[in-house]
């Protein structure tokens, strides 16, 4: 991933916006809706703060939680958020290398973080996470997507209030059919966009049961 998320100062100022993201409820609770609820390990791949994890948790009360993350500020953010919580895993990985052994989950999240990988990496990831989950288990990826023209990205922007100048350059993003037709290759699922706003989307698949 990109170096700037190496710095405080990118990531902080992530999180200080992070809240103000239109509808991004709207979409978490979309995808809480699709995570069994008798979950046993959930994934969290570029996990932040923990902000998405802690809502798995709190809806799959029975779940054991693995944070992936690679930022300095988010791993601190992370183990603060986590320290008393028996129940997470921190794990320091930069996912632009292929996943470490994790074992398998029922669940496997992401929020606006794959977004930020080249293409040819979020493609191998995608099939690394069918690798660990298991039979039944679901991958849910909240994602920043690419509008299909520039005006409608800029309608994005200005929605967002900041203009083209202040867009993260960590940004590498992709459009909604390719990544679900990717998800159907590898062989995913119920593969859909379940929910969408702009250039916000919830995409998922599953993996069959055996």
């Amino acid at each position: 991933m990109s170096h700037e998320w190496t710095t405080a100062e990118h990531a902080l100022a992530y999180l200080q916006n992070a809240d103000r993201i239109p509808h991004r409820t709207e979409g978490e609770a979309t995808l809480l809706e699709e995570v069994p609820k008798e979950a046993g390990r959930i994934l969290d791949l570029g996990a932040g703060d923990g902000r998405l994890l802690g809502l798995l948790l709190l809806a799959c009360p029975a779940a054991r939680g693995v944070a992936l993350e690679f930022s300095p500020s988010m791993l601190e953010r992370l183990r603060q958020r986590f320290d008393q919580d028996g129940r997470v895993d921190v794990v320091d990985h930069n996912m632009e290398r292929s996943l470490p052994p994790l074992g398998t989950f029922d669940v496997a999240a992401s929020s606006f973080a794959i977004h930020h990988l080249p293409h040819s990496r979020k493609q191998s990831l995608f099939r690394e996470v069918w690798n660990l989950l298991a039979p039944g288990g679901v991958f849910c990826n909240l994602e920043h997507v690419a509008s299909p023209s520039p005006r409608l990205h800029e309608r994005f922007l200005d929605s967002l209030g900041i203009t083209a100048e202040e867009e993260d350059r960590s940004n590498k993003l992709l459009d909604v059919e390719t990544q679900l037709q990717w998800l159907r290759e590898i062989g995913f699922e119920d593969v859909d966009c379940y929910w969408k706003w702009r250039e916000l989307a919830l995409l998922i698949g599953r993996r069959p049961k055996e």
